[in-house]
């Protein structure tokens, strides 16, 4: 029988003291719901040092990022309060194993969500959308992984900024998004490269995270997933991701 929790302990102290850890072991036979129950053990071992859940995040939702991690099917995790950096702020690069920004769409929600859900009821329990940067940093050896590896490291999902509220029927089909680095354009997208049409990965989000256990919530935050392929971070850099309609969030790294 493979240990869970002690893999979920191995993820937690690559997380802790930013050193990478081995991919899992081949012959442990990580299916996707046995990654799902690692990643709660460790979001619980991040619950007893006093973070709080507040939103999850959706990965792989776009060609351009499945091709660059090597896997083809859309994963979820967990966002936790000490993951949320303030926007035009700094984001420190020493916690971090090897940190990559990419521009998201946030939604953020007025009332539960869980289950099958259509569009127009995803739409509905909205608050607020947002332009969002997300900073992913797989805790594993190299950033290679398989799909069981990715998600019980909680989906690479490290830190993240949120930029201006925009009302929640703001429409989201096919929105330009740009990520630059000191001014110049690294990375260009479309909203549509999000399953395409954002709100399906809060469809899938409802869908995937009940399957877990876990429910949508008021007030919780659920990051769409990325557009573009992720870019590397170093210290000196100023980032800045735009959507358009949406508006722009900013951060420095140090």
């Amino acid at each position: 029988m493979t240990d869970l929790a002690a893999l979920a302990d191995r993820l937690d102290r690559a997380v802790v003291s930013a050193r990478a850890t081995a991919q899992l072991p081949a012959d442990a036979q990580i299916d996707a719901a046995t990654a799902y129950e690692v990643q709660r053990l460790g979001i619980e071992l991040r619950e007893a040092r006093g973070e709080r859940v507040i939103g999850v995040k959706m990965g792989l939702t776009s060609r351009a990022k499945m091709a660059q991690v090597g896997v083809d099917e859309v994963t979820w995790g967990r966002l936790t309060d000490a993951m949320r950096r303030e926007e035009g702020g700094a984001l420190d690069h020493a916690p971090f194993i090897h940190p990559r920004a990419e521009p998201e769409i946030a939604f953020i929600l007025k009332r539960g969500l869980s289950g099958e859900v259509s569009l127009a009821e995803a739409a509905l329990a909205l608050e607020a959308v947002a332009p969002a940067v997300e900073i992913i940093d797989s805790r594993y050896e190299n950033f290679k992984f398989s799909l069981g590896d990715v998600i019980a490291d909680n989906s690479s999902s490290a830190a993240f900024f949120i930029g201006p509220a925009s009302r929640p029927d703001t429409d989201l089909a096919n929105l330009g998004i740009a990520l630059s680095i000191d001014g110049a354009v690294r990375e260009v997208g479309s909203s549509a490269a999000i399953l395409g049409h954002p709100l399906r990965a809060l469809v899938a989000a409802a869908r995937m995270t009940e399957r877990s256990g876990h429910a949508l919530e008021a007030g919780d935050i659920v990051l769409a997933g990325a557009a573009t392929a992720a870019v590397p971070l170093a210290p000196g850099m100023q980032v800045e991701v735009e959507v358009q309609s949406l508006g722009r969030v900013s951060f420095h790294v140090t």
